[in-house]
């Protein structure tokens, strides 16, 4: 039976190297390999020295010292630094012992290797190393070879990966980074120390062959065919709840909002308003009801009654209702951006929260003219166009300094001069997907004022009015040889939709190819079926609207803002519910916190989306799309004799 399993393993890693190696064939970029792959790679390179008796074992010091210097300076920080999130897993717990295990070892051996170095003019410690060798290869308590193993075997046999991509999913609220990119820490971290633990074995080995301590021809080969069994399952493993791990980062609430910290708000767009008929018509009659006024304006204030009280709306008003006569309202401070606290009609019906009222309330009655015309008092949304109205996006382009070898790390909404911005922050792209930390920053914001002299509507800046409200909710992720390099908004007819710039790079090298850049949106809209993809007219599924039912105040819900939108819809900005909130404020409020994964990491692209509970207006908010490292996760082991009469060469993987 044991035989039968032996077999069956073999063939399917056989199975494994025939796929990826005719997906090699065909795409010849398969060959990039990540940095700890590319040090796997140098590491089998150092057994091709004929080291033999007459060989120096300072040589080899040497040559593994080297090797080591190398893993040194590629990872400065260790990439288990960023899987504090898996602590809770006992299983992690026990691969971390192991771990800890061979690192321990490797420490000593790096120790050794300087300390020979600094007294290299006098003869080394030959038995000390012979001592080191063993331990690394017998040892009962710390032999590498079966450390490793008993890794492999809870990365493949007990699935580690799987149970930490369940834990990133269900808890990305408590970490920095996308549930991929914790993989592949968590891959980095793995692989780092089997890669240390293969340098010492394939070291010790070496250096008893030197000094004929056995030829261990036999040992060697199995050895190897091991690592290639071990390698090949624990990638797959990888490769497998990789291909599967959610790639999108966003913020999830904080734990207390604060206002343009955390979020920020559009102010004096769309507000709940009190007016009467005759102030809504030039001739200052009451011959229609209050529906008649869908669309109309403050002529004037009659008589100078509740009129002269209040703040006048100098915009639009629309969606006039009646709901009954007489009323009592409650200011709202004269700083504060409402009008009313809450508004309390005869019939007993209450708009807004009365426990928030910290002025004295105003009776307000409509009244009758020449018995025939009742001159009511409406409720309509106003939309006005006033100095203190912060309603506009800016559409300039925000770029990362791409002829610098810059890419984007991160993103945040920023309110300037009541303008909306897209904030990007940017580091310098280095090889195989390295952001250098000491880079990354965030760029300025281009900052003006919508009055500035060439500053111009339409072009500079998205006004939001009731008839162009709407804000397109887009996934945009680019080729998998391009990164995120830049965003803006721009208007398609009357939606404000949001654009990536995508730059095509070459992973070994980090290098960007600027001139290559272009822009890509999602062209689809409401109205029209079909969309214009180079030049072709094609089919596409029409956008759908997320329609806020009933929106209070998203800062008062007791919960957290979940994610409730899809790529291809639209949202409008709207009051809040008249009865939750007197409809004084304007929703969805904009999500403010910096969407910057940690470590930094290459972005493939960005979206924007609506996060929110039911029964509240939630919250605008951007997101990022870590690179997908996962094809990049692959090796190229050396050949070994065929076991069991089937060829186990698992180059390619």
């Amino acid at each position: 039976m044991a035989g039968k399993s032996f077999k069956w393993l073999i063939f399917a890693v056989s199975m494994v190297w025939l796929e990826s190696t005719l997906t090699e064939a065909k795409n010849p970029a398969s060959k990039e390999f990540t940095l700890v792959d590319t040090l796997r790679q140098k590491l089998l390179t150092l057994n091709e020295e004929p080291w033999n008796s007459e060989s120096s074992l300072l040589d080899l010091v040497k040559i593994y010292n080297g090797f080591g210097n190398d893993l040194d300076e590629a990872f400065l920080k260790s990439p288990e630094d960023h899987l504090g999130l898996l602590d809770t897993l006992w299983l992690w717990a026990r691969t971390q012992s192991e771990l800890r295990s061979v690192e321990g070892l490797y420490t000593n051996f790096r120790r050794m290797q300087n300390q020979s170095l600094e007294q290299q003019d006098s003869p080394l410690d030959q038995k000390r190393w012979k001592n080191f060798a063993d331990t690394v290869l017998r040892d009962v308590n710390a032999a590498v070879p079966e450390a490793l193993a008993r890794i492999a075997q809870f990365v493949v046999t007990d699935r580690l990966f799987m149970y930490a991509y369940q834990e990133a999913s269900s808890r990305m609220c408590h970490d920095q980074q996308s549930p991929q990119q914790l993989l592949y820490n968590l891959y980095n971290t793995i692989a780092l120390v089997e890669v240390k633990g293969a340098a010492m074995m394939q070291f010790s080995w070496t250096m008893l062959r030197m000094y004929n301590k056995g030829n261990f021809t036999e040992e060697v080969e199995q050895l190897k065919q091991q690592y290639a069994i071990r390698t090949s399952e624990t990638l797959r493993a990888v490769k497998t709840a990789m291909s599967f791990a959610p790639r999108e980062f966003w913020k999830c609430d904080p734990a207390k909002h604060q206002l343009d910290t955390t979020y920020t708000e559009l102010k004096q767009v769309f507000q709940g308003y009190i007016v009467n008929e005759v102030d809504m018509n030039p001739q200052s009659t009451c011959k229609e009801n209050c529906a008649y006024y869908s669309y109309s304006k403050v002529h004037g204030c009659y008589g100078n009654q509740f009129c002269a009280t209040q703040r006048r709306c100098n915009g639009k008003l629309v969606n006039c209702q009646y709901f009954d006569s007489d009323m009592w309202i409650c200011p709202s401070g004269k700083n504060s951006v409402r009008r009313y606290e809450y508004v309390e009609y005869e019939n007993g019906q209450v708009f807004g929260r009365k426990d928030t009222c910290k002025k004295p309330t105003i009776k307000v009655d409509s009244w009758w003219r020449w018995l025939f015309w009742h001159c009511s008092y409406c409720m309509c949304y106003c939309d006005d166009h006033n100095s203190n109205s912060d309603r506009y996006f800016n559409l300039r382009d925000v770029m990362a300094d791409i002829y610098a070898n810059k890419v984007v790390t991160g993103v945040r909404m920023k309110k300037e001069n009541q303008v909306i911005h897209i904030q990007i922050q940017q580091g310098t792209l280095g090889a195989r997907g390295f952001i250098d930390p000491e880079t990354v920053a965030w760029k300025k914001i281009d900052n003006y004022t919508i009055i500035d002299d060439d500053v111009k509507a339409g072009i500079d800046y998205h006004t939001i009015m009731w008839e162009k409200r709407a804000v397109d909710l887009d996934d945009l992720e680019a080729p998998s040889d391009h990164l995120l390099t830049g965003l803006r908004f721009r208007t398609i007819g009357a939606h404000l939709n949001l654009e990536i710039m995508m730059t095509p790079f070459n992973f070994t090298t980090g290098k960007l190819v600027p001139e290559k850049s272009q822009w890509h949106s999602q062209d689809t809209t409401d109205a029209s079926d079909q969309i214009d993809l180079d030049g072709e007219m094609q089919q596409a599924t029409k956008r759908t609207e997320l329609k806020l039912e009933k929106p209070d105040i998203p800062t008062r819900s007791l919960a957290q803002a979940v994610p409730d939108s899809q790529s291809n819809q639209y949202l409008l900005f709207t009051p809040t519910d008249l009865n939750k909130d007197a409809a004084q404020n304007t929703v969805p409020f904009i999500d403010a916190q910096p969407v910057e994964p940690r470590p930094a990491v290459p972005i493939s692209g960005a979206g924007i989306f609506h996060k929110g509970r039911s029964g509240y207006g939630g919250f605008l908010a951007l997101k990022l799309i870590t690179y997908n490292f996962e094809p990049q996760i692959r090796t190229e082991l050396p050949s070994s004799p065929p076991l069991i009469g089937l060829s186990n060469d698992i180059s390619g993987l």
